[in-house]
């Protein structure tokens, strides 16, 4: 699929990846309607035409910015933002109506939240909001907008997931196991989507140079020699997954190759994680968990 032709909802589109596939996507053409939970990024917001666009998909909680895209328009327009919280049914809901008004033809999952740290300092409620917004919601939206997907000459969805959901690293048993959800729920759907106009893909970033990131996280990073991504090398990767043919896409080497080894090897690789475990031994108890990768 050409990005021209691309109607993509987008969501977490306010966060620093989401940011720059927003950014990406528009500048290669595409349509893009996106989600999140406060004000709409600047690139959705104004185009690089000077076009403006903002949909209200019911309820005042909606940004004001005009004009509004009209959902009953023959050509609907190429910029909008819905502001929800996808942690709630009801606005999971209000996002899969007005994206199907919107006539949407890609879904991309890149919506999430972060965990480090140790299980044994991860308070249960943190566990819960990580799967509710990492793997339950994106599983939640992509069952409301399948009928919509299905009716599409060519559809796609595509679930961000993680390097940290294929290989389980030490510090991030949390939000590894959410993304690790995330893979398998891709690959089972795309398995029983195949002969359907839907494809269902993964994008599988490394860590990520955003706000995402907390400082214990970058600490981590440095100390273990993890090399982080600008967030513009996953946008790039997200276009070239839509674009082509491949089911998964992965970032970074040696995550890549990582992946792979994982996969085939198991449990021989759990020795090579020793330099992560005493870094995360070494940890304060923290008062606020924070950082992973998006």
């Amino acid at each position: 699929m050409k990005a021209p032709a691309m109607r993509v909802l987008l969501t977490g589109a306010s966060g620093g990846i989401g940011q720059a596939m927003a950014q990406r996507l528009v500048d290669a053409g595409a349509a893009v309607l996106g989600v999140g939970r406060g004000e709409p990024p600047a690139v959705l917001r104004a185009g690089r035409e000077g076009e403006r666009g903002a949909l209200r998909a019911g309820g005042d909680s909606a940004p004001a910015v005009a004009p509004a895209i009209r959902d009953a328009a023959p050509a609907p327009g190429r910029l909008g933002w819905v502001r929800a919280d996808l942690a709630s049914a009801e606005e999971v809901a209000r996002v899969a109506a007005a994206a199907a008004a919107w006539r949407a033809n890609v879904v991309v999952h890149a919506a999430g939240v972060p965990a480090f740290g140790a299980v044994a300092h991860t308070p249960p409620q943190q566990m819960r909001a990580v799967l509710q917004t990492n793997l339950l919601a994106p599983m939640a939206l992509t069952q409301a907008l399948l009928p919509h997907l299905l009716r599409q000459p060519v559809a796609q969805v595509v679930f961000v997931g993680s390097a940290l959901g294929r290989i389980g690293v030490p510090g991030f048993s949390v939000y590894g196991a959410s993304k690790a959800g995330v893979h398998g729920f891709a690959e089972a759907l795309r398995r029983e989507l195949a002969g359907t106009a839907v494809r269902v893909k993964t994008l599988g970033p490394r860590s990520t140079r955003t706000g995402f990131n907390g400082r214990a996280v970058e600490e981590f990073n440095r100390a273990t020699g993890t090399a982080m991504d600008a967030p513009e090398a996953v946008a790039d990767a997200l276009l070239r997954l839509l674009q082509g043919s491949r089911a998964e896409r992965f970032l970074g080497f040696p995550e890549r190759l990582a992946v792979r080894l994982n996969g085939a090897l198991g449990a021989w690789l759990d020795g090579g994680f020793g330099k992560h475990r005493r870094h995360l031994e070494n940890l304060p108890p923290p008062i606020e968990s924070k950082g992973s990768l998006a």
